[in-house]
């Protein structure tokens, strides 16, 4: 796909944010905006991955079948259900059970179901408590769907929620299924996001220019710069990395087996948050990061107090 295709699909969705967003307030849409693109996300990726390791087992369905494939195959095999959830937590290091998934809640969304927004909570509740193994408590805590800027009563909030999620998927219907291509729209929407919020972006998002030009002065070789590009990093810092796009750069510079581990801290839960979806968002495992929630003048984070040199982390490159 092309950077004109990649900026197009930002602007569908941007256009889709605007319309949508009514009186609201263009931060508190953004988090949902976001939130919804990563659940898309975390599915096409689940999906994948699943229908790669049963290969010939991947069950088949009549046309006018809408279900998730994986909600037929629980349905079909119930007893197999948790042997399936282990192997993908080795392949993936998560699990999404079917009812969770995009596709089931953008078919909600489609018909309209009163479910719908039940449904979501419960879905945004098992990412954050039981899909990783790691600890991803309060990923969408910033994210009230109870919220009465969505509705008065949990029937308008509901129908709210069909129509932007209904129009998120047919926005991204009218582009090719490439998971790379979400990352690169998420990165679009921050950074139009961060225009609109006028002097309150830089908590949370470096402009790409900027961005560039740091990634590439860390990605050479500081010894001799002339000799060009590192090979690798073992671990880079970022303590106050907002959204995380500025580690996300220098991953980018060296490709995704040159660095080791990301690190960063971010003080504002929404944009802690916004980072760590961005992570996951970008192909970086669960295993491949750690962002922090704390003030970094406060040095609250115990990994930077450590005074034990045996303990001590060092990082290859530090930026912000």
């Amino acid at each position: 796909m092309t950077q004109q295709d990649r900026i197009q699909l930002g602007k569908t969705l941007w256009a889709i944010a605007d319309d949508l967003r009514g009186s609201m307030n263009a931060d508190d849409f953004r988090d949902y905006m976001l939130a919804f693109l990563f659940l898309r996300y975390l599915s096409d990726n689940y999906e994948e991955a699943a229908q790669k390791e049963l290969g010939p087992d991947w069950p088949a369905q009549d046309e006018d079948d809408r279900r998730s494939p994986l909600a037929v195959l629980y349905e079909q095999n119930p007893a197999d259900s948790e042997v399936f959830e282990n192997l993908m937590r080795r392949k993936v290091h998560y699990v999404i059970k079917p009812e969770y998934l995009w596709s089931s809640i953008a078919e909600q969304a489609r018909t309209q179901s009163n479910e719908m927004l039940r449904t979501l909570q419960q879905g945004f509740r098992f990412i954050e408590n039981e899909s990783f193994s790691s600890n991803f408590q309060g990923l969408f805590s910033e994210i009230s769907l109870d919220s009465e800027k969505l509705g008065k009563n949990y029937r308008q909030r509901n129908n709210k929620l069909c129509t932007i999620i209904q129009k998120i998927s047919e926005g991204l219907a009218e582009f090719p299924p490439e998971r790379d291509l979400l990352g690169d729209a998420y990165e679009y929407l921050i950074g139009q996001f961060a225009a609109g919020s006028g002097k309150k972006a830089g908590e949370f998002y470096t402009p790409q220019q900027i961005s560039a030009i740091l990634s590439g002065i860390v990605s050479l070789d500081s010894q001799d710069p002339a000799s060009g590009k590192k090979k690798a990093l073992r671990q880079v810092l970022d303590f106050a990395c907002g959204s995380g796009s500025l580690l996300l750069n220098v991953r980018q510079r060296l490709g995704k087996n040159g660095i080791g581990r990301l690190f960063g801290q971010e003080k504002n839960v929404t944009t802690y948050n916004l980072a760590r979806m961005n992570m996951l968002l970008h192909g970086v495992k669960d295993t491949g990061f750690e962002i922090f929630h704390g003030d970094t003048l406060l040095n609250e984070w115990p990994l930077l107090r450590e005074e034990n040199p045996a303990k001590k982390v060092g990082f290859d490159a530090v930026v912000a």
